[in-house]
């Protein structure tokens, strides 16, 4: 392979390596180039690319990558399985299902979701349900607890809130809720002391009138003693 072309296929790995988080990567050594493509075909389904590497080239797009842990699998007749926007579990099930069929292909390990992952852990993820049922599962578990936060949340303030409706309520039949009638009580005392000098001031009237009773008798007097003179 000439320097250019090994430089461009660096470059295209490089790439893939950038834009693909989750890869796996598997020994193909004894598969046939048939088997090979009927295992590239059921991958795509899964929007993975199944593709046979140099291990020399895919170290330096590794290095140049920045991820070096990908270095320590390539040993072997190397095959990677670049997942990027795939279904990471789809794309594991059917590399095991390939491994037990054909008892050839050999799982090594890959990158899950930029961190390192085994053989062990990428048959473990292999063993999960489809990501649509593993989603509903995940859901499911997070939204129920929040349902029933938000129940233990709600029903009191409900309660509390019909409560303080039933005594507005019930204050407003009553009258309560009018304000009170307090300056109207202040009133009263004024009321009684202004009617207080209006009766001195009758019983300062009703005194003359006894006076010209009194001064009226010694004149009444006076003429029946003249009468009697007469």
């Amino acid at each position: 392979m000439l320097r250019k072309d090994k430089e461009r296929v660096v470059a295209e790995l490089v790439d893939r390596l950038r834009s693909s988080d989750t890869l796996i990567v598997a020994d193909y050594r004894g598969l046939s180039m048939s088997e090979i493509d009927r295992v590239r075909t059921e991958l795509l389904k899964h929007g993975a690319r199944f593709t046979v590497v140099k291990n020399t080239l895919t170290k330096r797009a590794a290095e140049e990558a920045g991820i070096k842990e990908l270095t320590e699998l390539l040993d072997g007749p190397t095959a990677i399985a670049f997942v990027g926007d795939g279904d990471m579990v789809a794309v594991a099930k059917s590399l095991q299902d390939t491994a037990r069929q054909t008892r050839i292909l050999t799982v090594k390990g890959g990158i899950l979701e930029g961190q390192p992952v085994s053989a062990e852990q990428v048959r473990d993820l292999a063993s999960l349900p489809p990501v649509n049922v593993l989603q509903g599962q995940i859901l499911g578990a997070v939204v129920g607890p929040l349902n029933a936060i938000v129940g233990l949340f709600t029903a009191p303030l409900r309660d509390l809130v019909g409560v303080i409706d039933a005594r507005i309520t019930q204050l407003q039949e009553q009258g309560e809720t009018a304000e009170p009638a307090e300056p109207e009580a202040e009133a009263q005392p004024e009321a009684a002391e202004e009617s207080q000098p209006g009766a001195e001031a009758e019983a300062e009237t009703a005194e003359p009138e006894g006076e010209e009773q009194e001064a009226s008798e010694p004149d009444e007097k006076k003429e029946e003693e003249s009468k009697n003179g007469d």
